[in-house]
């Protein structure tokens, strides 16, 4: 699963603006961890980016190989791709721990098997 929270910080506090999540194919179970975490990184500029071009901002990540991922000249040709799909944002990609990135650190730790889908009721009660 994949998960994605756009937030502004003001002053001390971190206010929610959204959320997106999805889950991932078969092929994409299959992505090393660092093609994962770029993966959702991707998934979140596309979904959020109304909100974000023309605009500097910063991805906070608890995968610190993905600052590097971006600067390596040979590479797969789906990471050149997400890596291009980049460029058209001014982002800079910091590394915060899991346990000082607190959105980060719970979005990993849910397991699929814990997510249930809520059953749609097809009655209504009497109010």
């Amino acid at each position: 699963m994949l998960g994605a929270v756009l937030g502004q910080r003001i002053g001390k506090n971190f206010h929610v603006i959204a959320y997106a999540s999805r889950m991932l194919d078969e092929a994409q179970c299959n992505y090393h961890t660092t093609e994962k975490e770029l993966f959702a990184v991707v998934f979140a500029l596309e979904k959020f980016k109304s909100y974000l071009l023309g605009t500097k901002f910063i991805v906070f990540t608890d995968h610190v190989a993905l600052r590097y991922i971006l600067k390596k000249k040979e590479s797969k040709p789906r990471l050149i791709k997400w890596i291009l799909l980049l460029q058209e944002f001014d982002v800079e990609i910091k590394d915060k721990k899991g346990i000082e990135n607190h959105v980060a650190n719970h979005l990993s730790r849910l397991r699929t098997k814990d997510i249930q889908a809520e059953t749609i009721r097809e009655t209504f009660t009497d109010e």
